[in-house]
């Protein structure tokens, strides 16, 4: 089943290939916990290639690890208050993120020796991951899906209830009907699975 496949799927030898964009990326790491969702979405878009593999590796995998370090150019009282209130998918500080984002991913790819057309290719899906109405290709539905996983994770759960001053319980709520949304069916179920594992171990059953 989709759901089952290992997070872990890559070998160390293919992720090693990504390390010294991990090192350009993590002072831009340190915001809006990115450095907890980012890995987390990275490791659930490792899950949906396996899935895909007809998408492009590369694209997708640098793509999901540089989506949001444009958030570092904000404070984190503003990206709460005008980031994650009403209409937040298309608030101005959403836009600027996605061009901040784009703008470094650019900067760090080049620097570390990725070819002109792949850089062109992941900063485009950044720059509108958020706010863009639809998705231009396979790998950019892939990053989307995998940008929105981590929401139904233990950990998403937990850090995001805050985010939206929600309760565990109340925001589990809410991430369960925009499973809808997710654009891969193999993304749905493991958002549903997820969720389920979620729900029991922070016993919204009961709390």
């Amino acid at each position: 089943m989709t759901g089952t496949i290992p997070a872990d799927r890559a070998s160390a030898p293919a992720r090693g290939r990504y390390d010294a964009v991990w090192r350009a990326a993590e002072p831009y790491l340190r915001s809006r916990k990115n450095d907890v969702h980012i890995p987390i979405s990275f490791a659930y878009a490792e899950r949906l290639l396996a899935v895909h593999p007809e998408a492009d590796r590369d694209v997708v995998l640098l793509a999901i690890m540089l989506h949001d370090i444009g958030w570092h150019a904000f404070d984190m009282a503003d990206i709460v208050e005008k980031g994650f209130g009403p209409g937040k998918m298309r608030s101005d500080i959403r836009v600027l993120h996605e061009k901040e984002g784009a703008r470094l991913a650019r900067k760090m790819l080049s620097l570390t020796n990725w070819p002109a057309m792949l850089v062109d290719a992941v900063a485009s899906i950044i720059d509108g991951h958020d706010t863009r109405v639809q998705s231009r290709s396979l790998e950019d539905r892939l990053v989307r899906d995998a940008d929105k996983l981590w929401r139904y994770t233990t950990t998403g759960v937990s850090v995001a209830c805050d985010w939206f001053r929600k309760t565990p319980h109340q925001y589990a709520d809410q991430v369960e009907t925009e499973i809808a949304v997710i654009e891969t069916e193999a993304a749905r179920m493991m958002a549903t699975e997820e969720l389920a594992r979620t729900r029991a171990a922070l016993m919204l059953h009961l709390i």
